[in-house]
């Protein structure tokens, strides 16, 4: 999301400076880099925070970690990586107008299209993943000095995103994944949520407060592969994946993760998100009160996606 982030900040001529780390992948940035000044460092690290954020005046915090092969690692970096950003900048409170601190649906919890959840709902994570994204909101409303806004996107998918390749990659070997399970979802664009951001960030009517920031339409996974095979034109066997199938995989992928030391989306505890009813908000806050609505449909977002990986080869 940084990528798309700094693309719209660049589109709304805004100076701007980058926090990276020395072994920060920088293909996405590449293009911006010559106009934006890099500066060197780490969450995890606080005194290279208080450099990376001196004289400056909007902070986005988008830095955090989806997939770990230890559970601490979520909580050292979504929760406590938060702190140290926010004692930076209460350190050079007087400099700074706003923190944007990007959140997760995972925060509420799951929720379904009849009772979606909205920002003034009850916080309910099922997984460490959603516990810790809740640890880091607590750190930013309950200490942070310099105003605030919170933006809680759901699953985020379009280019660059690897999250939603694998099932563009089933659909274009012929397989349709169909979970037994309907799941009810709240999908957001990437450029919609940047979009959203940029939005949010100089508002005054949104510091301290908490948005969602989604499409309007719910969707199913059974729905976006559908579509994905749509815009494909690919013909399609469809495979089921029935819970105690999910599970399985959930459990070999944890399993291979703490082997090969590397990160897996997918482990038991991603399995209590998936067995959910839903994933569901309410967006409509963010255009009552910025003005601001997600407007890309399913459709476009898929087809802008997939010629996108189309492009860059990664199908």
């Amino acid at each position: 999301m940084g990528s798309h982030i700094l693309d719209r900040l660049h589109q709304e001529k805004f100076d701007t400076a980058v926090l990276l780390r020395n072994t920060s992948n920088t293909r996405f940035l590449q293009h911006h880099l010559p106009g934006t000044e890099v500066r060197f460092g780490s969450i995890s690290d606080a005194t290279s925070l208080l450099k990376a954020t001196s004289g400056v005046t909007h902070v986005v915090h988008c830095a955090g970690r989806t997939s770990v092969v230890r559970t601490s690692e979520f909580y050292e970096i979504n929760h406590l990586g938060t702190r140290n950003v926010v004692e930076a900048l209460n350190t050079q409170v007087t400099g700074i107008s706003r923190l944007l601190h990007i959140s997760s649906l995972a925060v509420s919890g799951p929720a379904t299209p009849q009772n979606p959840a909205r920002e003034d709902g009850p916080t309910q994570p099922v997984s460490d993943y959603g516990k810790s994204k809740l640890a880091g909101e607590l750190e930013v409303r309950e200490h942070c000095r310099v105003p605030f806004t919170i933006i809680r996107p759901p699953a985020v998918y379009g280019p660059r995103d690897t999250g939603f390749l694998s099932m563009f990659k089933a659909v274009s070997k012929h397989l349709l994944p169909r979970p037994n399970k309907a799941q009810a979802l709240s999908v957001v664009y990437a450029r919609d949520l940047a979009e959203a951001v940029v939005a949010c960030l100089c508002r005054p009517e949104t510091a301290g407060n908490t948005y969602f920031a989604a499409s309007p339409e719910f969707v199913t996974g059974r729905s976006m592969a559908e579509e994905i095979a749509v815009q494909m034109r690919s013909w399609t066997i469809p495979c089921p994946i029935p819970a105690p199938m999910l599970w399985a995989v959930c459990l070999l992928q944890q399993m291979l993760s703490q082997l090969t030391r590397r990160p897996s989306l997918l482990n038991l505890q991603k399995y209590a998100e998936l067995r959910a009813p839903g994933w569901v908000c309410d967006a409509s806050k963010l255009q009552r009160e910025v003005g601001f609505a997600c407007k890309t449909r399913l459709e476009q977002g898929i087809a802008e996606t997939l010629e996108w990986y189309t492009r860059e080869r990664w199908l």
